[in-house]
């Protein structure tokens, strides 16, 4: 262990709080955003496009950060650049070419279908809010929310490779993609970054979204002790970060990101 990371470690809650909270106004900066996919949704102001947008550049959010936005980027011109419009009335002929999509384990054969689950959950169920809202609202837990929508999103036919693109919490994955959306919908602070549009989910609810970076960082500065990266991690990691803000835990997976991407901890 470095001397810095030492240090860290040994940081009392006060001085840790100050440090979390000043990496969170250092890298939650709108200047962030063309270096990341949340840049993609925020091409558009249609609540829905937003919704979608965001929803198909997290599910690719893995891999190097400007490979993710110019996948992301490549769906929605394959989309017209007009998501809602094209989910909703897409004809066989302009569908096709969504079959040529590649990003990593991700092809054109899941592109499809998460088209065509998108469409049921608009048409069907009241849209991508309602149906996290729908499992959220019962017993007031994220994870709920996200077993609710993967049911739903699966209900239609599909390949079952396409499965291992929404993971469940339920098989103690970290759903990292997931919370992340998740972030950029539920989180307002006013800042430009996340949007903030879905307001019957309190942030206070939300969870870290956990990556390599992340949970380097937490490990080494003691917000996380265990090894594996999966949903038990996620809720430990999430619990230390509610003592530091009990209402808006999850804006620090800014100075953890940020930590890990550019200060290289």
């Amino acid at each position: 262990m470095t001397g810095r990371f030492f240090l860290l470690r040994t940081m009392n809650f006060k001085d840790l709080k100050k440090l979390l909270d000043s990496k969170y106004y250092q890298y939650n900066q709108p200047e962030f955003i063309s270096t990341d996919p949340v840049s993609i949704p925020h091409r558009f102001t249609k609540k829905e496009d937003i919704e979608i947008a965001a929803f198909l550049a997290a599910t690719i959010s893995w891999g190097y950060r400007p490979n993710i936005i110019k996948s992301a980027d490549k769906i929605m011109k394959l989309l017209n650049d007009s998501p809602y419009n094209f989910i909703i009335n897409a004809n066989e002929k302009e569908l096709k070419p969504l079959q040529t999509f590649v990003h990593r384990t991700f092809n054109g054969d899941d592109l499809l279908f998460f088209i065509h689950s998108l469409k049921n959950i608009y048409q069907n169920h009241n849209g991508l809010h309602e149906a996290f809202y729908t499992g959220y609202r019962k017993n007031k837990s994220i994870k709920e929310s996200i077993i609710y929508f993967r049911k739903i999103f699966f209900e239609c036919e599909h390949l079952h490779r396409s499965e291992k693109h929404i993971s469940n919490p339920e098989k103690n994955s970290a759903c990292k993609r997931i919370n992340l959306f998740l972030r950029w919908m539920v989180r307002n602070d006013s800042r430009g970054v996340d949007f903030g549009i879905w307001n019957n989910i309190p942030p206070s609810a939300l969870f870290c979204p956990l990556d390599l970076h992340s949970g380097n960082v937490s490990r080494k500065i003691g917000l996380l002790t265990r090894k594996q990266s999966d949903w038990k991690a996620v809720e430990e990691l999430t619990a230390n970060l509610r003592k530091f803000d009990h209402n808006d835990p999850v804006k620090y997976d800014f100075a953890l990101f940020g930590l890990g991407i550019f200060e290289k901890y």
